[in-house]
């Protein structure tokens, strides 16, 4: 496939994918614990990765450095990220929100970029910057102050979020800047494996590990791993490596209203206004963040 078509379609791909795993966590949660389903995802897609890389040479990781840098985005990434928003959802936290808050990523990766990566921002970034963590406080207030079990969350869902979105900004930030040279195909089957010596253990501790193997789990659950383990990150990954981790980090500003809307037709689920308000703030001021320059390679 010609690869100008490619880098059309790519971001489209992946902003449409990835919302689609805040649903599969909403399908797939009553059947088993957060920890445990992931548990078992990070084990069969590293598998699956391993056996690709085995019989392509050049995705195999060549040093002990390769390895032990796609251990730690790994652990930050699908274990940190994915283990906070499959909890907070677990605990009744909305989809739609979850997908807002972490849409923060950009915003952060932004105000990082100077220090870090040595990217300059300009006003406007700033500005959104501001509003994006505007939005989102706005839009968690009802949900904090609400006494309907219908729509309040619990503290721990939120701290759960924050953790995810600081274990995604982490990911993203160490792989723009440590992930270069690293195969894809061979770095993402280890970080899978050290989210599972991560995921797995919690899943011992506080569930009883048990699934509920129905036909739509398995839907679900061959979704998540296809679509979202292999696709999606590899997607991801291949984007970063075309342009700056701000750039690449603001398609998470599409999530959001892709999610509202996914999860609005599948679930019925509504915000209440001023949640709807604080979503459109956060929204406008992701958008801000965006890299006004084109991207450098």
């Amino acid at each position: 496939m010609n690869k100008n078509l490619i880098a059309r379609i790519a971001p489209a791909a992946f902003v449409f994918i990835w919302s689609t795993g805040f649903i599969g966590a909403k399908y797939g949660l009553p059947y088993g614990g957060p920890f445990t389903i992931l548990g078992y995802r990070m084990v069969v897609a590293s598998a699956l990765l391993a056996i690709i890389a085995a019989f392509n040479k050049t995705q195999r990781l060549t040093s002990w450095n390769q390895v032990g840098r796609s251990a730690l985005v790994g652990i930050f990434f699908h274990a940190g990220y994915l283990g906070g928003v499959f909890f907070a959802i677990s605990q009744h936290f909305p989809v739609s929100v979850s997908a807002l808050v972490v849409s923060l990523q950009p915003v952060i990766v932004a105000a990082l970029s100077k220090p870090l990566l040595n990217h300059t921002l300009v006003p406007k970034q700033w500005l959104g910057i501001i509003l994006g963590f505007a939005g989102v406080t706005i839009a968690l207030i009802p949900g904090l102050t609400s006494h309907k079990a219908d729509q309040h969350f619990k503290t721990s869902a939120l701290i759960a979020e924050l953790i995810a979105l600081a274990s995604t900004t982490t990911a993203t930030l160490l792989q723009k800047r440590h992930g270069g040279g690293i195969p894809p195909i061979g770095g993402t089957s280890i970080q899978y494996l050290a989210a599972a010596v991560v995921l797995l253990p919690l899943a011992f501790l506080t569930e009883d590990m048990t699934i509920q193997w129905t036909p739509q789990f398995i839907a679900t659950f061959l979704w998540l791993i296809g679509a979202l383990s292999l696709g999606a990150v590899l997607i991801l990954y291949w984007l970063l490596r075309q342009g700056t981790a701000a750039s690449v980090s603001s398609l998470y500003y599409l999530v959001p209203p892709t999610t509202l809307l996914m999860s609005f037709i599948l679930f019925g689920e509504r915000l209440q206004h001023l949640a709807l308000i604080g979503f459109a703030v956060a929204s406008a001021g992701v958008a801000l963040v965006r890299d006004p320059k084109p991207a450098v390679t």
